[in-house]
């Protein structure tokens, strides 16, 4: 990550009106959202979105041609190109044609992308933004920060600022008089203007026509007033029929800004007469600009199903704290990233995609139905092809590859620690190493690793079945008390456990860093020390473990072309079962009880991502504490990342910590004495934490208060 980008990132958090912003909004658009879709299947909305999306990207040159044909039937003159450049040049040769001298736009995407103003006003064309988040930010001389709110980062005071040099008059920061101020300027540019430039939210091949989704109405007065219409339109916004549009416009506006629907809705097919009886000249411009080549990518085909409602970045933990200036180019956020890899260069996302924390909130809710996190790993891995991984994570993985050589470095750490540790604490690190420990404390290295331990841990002799126990590196290393009171649940249900001391790290560093051949070489490992004992289950308590366990080793395998470790990476990803999942089908079915009777009190449960987002075990391990005589207090935001992120809080703490300290404030506002969660990586980054804050507040994997519950 390059220095510079770095600072930003700093500027940025460190911006109190900056992130008190997107905070503000980020919290009120969840809950605004949730019911904006009160009555709405989401996920069969967005099953028929991402169905129809995708239809339409696996057909684009059919769609385009029609479109054409449609679209010049009606009497509209259409350009296809793949080439940035050929827009730019024949949107101002068609300027010129006019004599165009003034230009009002609505909000455009496509036009940022190709950097049109620039161009036109070099041309000595006065370009002028109509939308008010545009206009707001072209005065500011910036780009946009949001795709659909791109003005989102700047305060009333601030915009006040701006229009008072415009107008050159001192305007009050009052919103009421600030939007009166920018009608009456903006109204004075649309009637001077010579010629319209307009994006579209969606183009019908069907009928020729296109859609465009506003709340101001100046994308009506653009496209209506001026003699002249231009509409730059990239070939991703094209469906096959004009019925397409209904789904779309049923999620975009609840995605993007959580209302029932916008102001505004124009349909436009063919040029209509202007108010001298002529037809107005209507110019239809399909931009590729390599949309067609991701189409014909396997993984990145389905970033074309995105609808451009800018809800990915409204969830995002890390948006919400840098904004779009710091995570994006032209396009910002998790699908920016994207798009930016592939508009601009692939190169040109290496610092951007760094900041993704692979937390899932993206995919969760994208009405595309958009794989943002799996689509970023990509663009990882080709970048680690492309130039190859830094020398000091290639130091690391090499390591952690050699496993003797690893667990044997983890024990000497154990030792070397020592002047450190304090209470099970290292709560300061010196020199460079010391943003490790700000605003948290790491957990000390045990003395007595898991596997250590393991051999010694007396089970009953008449176990019924067999539970193979992937620890992951936090327990065997760090809490093998928690490795211990899964053994002892087990076998309260009859399970023997076993323990491969062959297992190694899971994999999930290396791959969520774009290393696949180390990923690949931890998954074979595994696969190899895991299913050389018949067993019926393969546990973990390590959500991010069970995950590439069950989800993650053959995609990485076959993706290296290692196709025949796939039966056994299915064979293995059969067996696994996260926890809680599992303990809650062995008290279903009767072979574990819980103490009953006894009302321990209130606690509250932190989501983990992988838990959530990939396994779908929400109700598990709430069902389960109930049972055992907790109240379970829900938390705000209890899905929101914690800010651990695997290596994500080594490699950026100063991203970590802000969203540790929120964390860390939803669970005292509960008034819980204990949180819980299911995940080692999340007990180090909250337990950590509130060893620093001195808050009274236990933190408990949930296998540890189970096991305290077990029914003799």
């Amino acid at each position: 990550m390059k220095k510079e980008f770095r600072e930003s990132i700093g500027r940025a958090v460190g911006n109190a009106t900056l992130t008190g912003a997107l905070g503000k909004f980020s919290e009120a658009y969840k809950v605004n959202r949730a019911k904006a879709y009160e009555g709405i299947d989401f996920e069969a909305l967005r099953s028929t979105i991402a169905e129809r999306k995708s239809h339409a990207a696996a057909n684009l040159e059919l769609l385009a041609e029609t479109f054409a044909n449609n679209a010049e039937a009606l009497g509209a003159k259409v350009f296809r190109t793949n080439d940035p450049e050929q827009v730019k040049e024949y949107i101002l040769k068609v300027a010129q044609a006019h004599d165009v001298k003034s230009v009002v736009k609505s909000k455009s995407m496509a036009t940022e992308e190709i950097h049109l103003n620039a161009f036109l006003e070099k041309a000595g064309i006065a370009v002028g933004e109509t939308d008010l988040g545009e206009w707001i930010i072209q005065l500011a001389g910036q780009k946009p920060s949001h795709m659909v709110m791109p003005a989102i980062h700047m305060t009333k005071e601030e915009v006040a600022d701006l229009f008072s040099k415009e107008v050159d008059e001192r305007i009050e920061n009052d919103i009421p008089r600030l939007v009166k101020v920018a009608r009456k300027e903006l109204r004075a540019k649309f009637l001077k203007a010579d010629m319209g430039i307009s994006g579209a939210n969606i183009a019908v091949a069907e009928t020729g026509s296109l859609v465009l989704v506003t709340n101001e109405g100046n994308a009506r007065l653009v496209t209506t007033l001026p003699k002249v219409h231009v509409a730059l339109v990239g070939i991703e916004k094209l469906v096959e029929r004009f019925d397409d549009i209904v789904p779309i416009l049923t999620a975009l506006p609840r995605s993007a800004t959580a209302q029932l629907l916008t102001s505004y809705v124009s349909i436009i097919s063919g040029p209509t007469p202007t108010t001298d009886g002529a037809l107005k000249d209507l110019h239809i411009v399909l931009m590729d600009n390599r949309r067609s080549e991701m189409a014909n990518d396997p993984k990145f085909k389905q970033a074309l199903q995105c609808i451009r409602c800018g809800s990915c970045l409204n969830v995002c933990p890390i948006f919400r704290l840098v904004g779009g200036h710091v995570f994006g180019s032209i396009y910002t956020g998790g699908i920016g990233t994207i798009l930016t890899a592939w508009f601009e260069e692939l190169h040109n996302s290496e610092d951007i995609q760094g900041l993704c924390i692979q937390c899932g909130n993206c995919k969760e809710i994208c009405p595309g139905k958009l794989d943002i996190p799996e689509m970023i790993m990509e663009i990882r891995r080709r970048l680690v092809m492309e130039k190859g991984q830094p020398l000091a994570q290639k130091a690391i993985f090499g390591i952690v590859n050699n496993r003797a050589l690893f667990h044997g470095m983890l024990r000497a750490a154990s030792i070397a620690g020592k002047p450190f540790n304090s209470g099970g604490f290292i709560r300061h690190l010196p020199l460079f190493l010391s943003d490790l420990t700000d605003g948290r404390s790491l957990p000390a290295i045990a003395a007595e690793p898991f596997r250590d331990r393991f051999p010694t841990i007396q089970q009953p002799a008449d176990c019924r079945e067999t539970a193979v126990f992937f620890a992951g590196c936090l327990i065997d290393f760090a809490y093998p008390e928690m490795g211990e009171a899964l053994v002892r649940i087990m076998n309260r249900a009859g399970i023997r456990v076993v323990f491969p001391e062959a297992q190694t790290c899971c994999g999930a560093p290396a791959r969520y860093s774009g290393a696949y051949e180390v990923a690949g070489q931890n998954a074979m490992d595994n696969i190899q020390a895991l299913l050389a004992d018949q067993a019926e289950y393969v546990v973990s308590a390590c959500p991010t473990c069970t995950v590439a366990l069950a989800h993650e080793f053959g995609d990485t395998l076959e993706s290296l072309g290692h196709r025949e470790w796939l039966p056994q990476a299915t064979a293995l990803a059969e067996k696994t079962v996260d926890f809680s999942t599992l303990v809650k089908r062995l008290v279903d079915a009767g072979r574990l009880t819980l103490k009953e009777g006894q009302q321990l009190g209130a606690l509250t449960y932190h989501d983990s991502c992988h838990l959530k987002r990939t396994l779908r075990a929400t109700e598990p391990p709430r069902e389960l504490l109930r049972a055992a005589g907790y109240e379970v207090k829900e938390m705000f935001e209890c899905d929101m990342c914690c800010g651990m992120g695997g290596s994500y809080s080594m490699k950026l703490p100063e991203l970590s910590a802000p969203i540790l300290q929120r964390k860390l404030h939803n669970i005292k506002e509960t008034g819980a004495p204990v949180v819980a969660m299911d995940c080692p990586g999340c007990v180090m980054q909250i337990r950590g934490g509130f060893d620093q804050d001195r808050a009274d507040v236990k933190v408990k994997h949930t296998v540890e208060l189970l096991a305290e519950r077990l029914e003799s």
